[in-house]
């Protein structure tokens, strides 16, 4: 076992370069108070494609984040990274090319010039990039326009369009220079709700087209509907793993919790616990997956269950008690990375989360109940024993 660094956010392996990674990002400003930190210690990897929501209350660091990965602040300490670039290392000329050809920007306020058209405005990022002649531009800010479903308001000026409609002009001018990665600060926030998930579908579209788009938001109904959520409270970033495990708890307990977490990897069939052995914890997978074996009546041990990412394992002993009533070994092809939460905090966030509670029960009685029909079975062809691979087991 190797134990890994305090998680402020999910641990990954060394793989393919992500769209977009943030490494121990700190962000101060100096005020006539003093020192603001407004964000501390942000670890964030993320992939090509995903469509992410940026949750949290004012002032916990949301349209700062954005800032960062849009070049518009640079971190105080930590690295940016984007498709490979060490963007906190560009000048300011570097940085402001990089920006126009990469970073779509979105804002609530649609910011569009209210003396040119809607297709010149949609063409204004081009004039600056120098992708596209003349001609081209027009074109394309056109075809832009049919993508939102707004080409037949194209000469109009922005004033005689609706919010809604402003917005979706807005969407298409980000688009203008094909950038891979869209940044939207609270883009539904002034629109009704009809408006609003109009723009939350083009944005659905535009992420299943294969952009990467992270939306700042207080609408906690549309957060829900995307697949990665990023909650910050104070400047961090909660843990994903507990925020989606526990989603009645407070930010503050939840933070507290996060502090707690014992992560470690293990190699390549290492186990991680034991049949038999005092079970004192709740663990997370956060990268790889675990397999889970109980002994059979001819001797061998039977892999019952696999457990990847963002799943869990040791709820069943602590819930009802006992010592572990199967092992959990690292995979034999990937090994894994979890997390741990001692017995008392389990117990404190399971207590502030009736949702989490009747769930994470549920599992343990179904698990509980293969548990008990698995024991009865012999082992088919195949079964693998775990004792072959020590690979550092205790």
């Amino acid at each position: 076992m190797h134990t890994l660094p305090l998680l402020r956010a999910p641990v990954h392996a060394t793989g393919p370069i992500p769209l977009i990674e943030l490494r121990q990002v700190f962000k101060s400003f100096e005020t006539a108070a003093g020192t603001f930190t407004a964000l501390k210690n942000i670890n964030l990897r993320i992939e090509r494609g995903e469509f992410i929501a940026v949750i949290g209350k004012s002032g916990s660091g949301k349209s700062t984040l954005l800032n960062m990965l849009a070049g518009i602040d640079r971190p105080t300490t930590g690295e940016i990274w984007m498709s490979g670039t060490a963007i906190h290392k560009l000048s300011e000329g570097e940085l402001a090319t990089w920006r126009g050809r990469n970073i779509g920007l979105v804002f609530q306020f649609f910011q569009l010039l209210p003396m040119l058209t809607v297709v010149e405005n949609v063409m204004l990022p081009m004039d600056f990039c120098h992708l596209w002649t003349e001609r081209e531009r027009r074109q394309r800010a056109m075809h832009l326009l049919e993508q939102v479903e707004l080409a037949d308001q194209a000469d109009k000026l922005p004033l005689e369009l609706s919010g809604g409609q402003q917005q979706r002009a807005a969407i298409a001018r980000a688009l203008a220079n094909d950038p891979p990665i869209l940044l939207a600060d609270e883009p539904t926030g002034n629109l009704d709700s009809k408006s609003a998930e109009s723009v939350f579908q083009l944005f659905v579209t535009l992420a299943q087209q294969g952009k990467t788009i992270l939306m700042v938001t207080h609408d906690n109904d549309l957060a829900r509907r995307v697949r990665r959520t990023l909650v910050l409270s104070d400047g961090e970033i909660i843990d994903e793993y507990l925020a989606h495990l526990f989603p009645a708890v407070g930010e503050a307990q939840l933070l507290a919790a996060m502090r707690k977490l014992q992560p470690a990897r293990y190699a390549p069939g290492e186990i991680i616990v034991r049949q038999g052995e005092a079970a004192d914890k709740f663990y997370i997978v956060i990268e790889g997956s675990v397999d889970i074996l109980i002994p059979q009546r001819t001797g061998v041990q039977l892999v019952v269950a696999s457990m990847g990412k963002g799943q869990y394992f040791g709820e069943i002993e602590l819930l009802h008690g006992g010592e572990n009533i199967a092992t959990a070994r690292a995979s034999l092809a990937t090994g894994v990375a979890v997390a741990a939460l001692d017995r008392e905090t389990f117990a404190e966030l399971i207590a502030a989360s009736l949702p989490a509670q009747e769930e994470i029960r549920r599992v343990a009685d179904e698990r509980l109940a293969e548990h008990a029909t698995a024991e009865q079975q012999d082992a088919p062809a195949g079964a693998v024993d775990v004792q072959a691979p020590s690979n550092g087991s205790p």
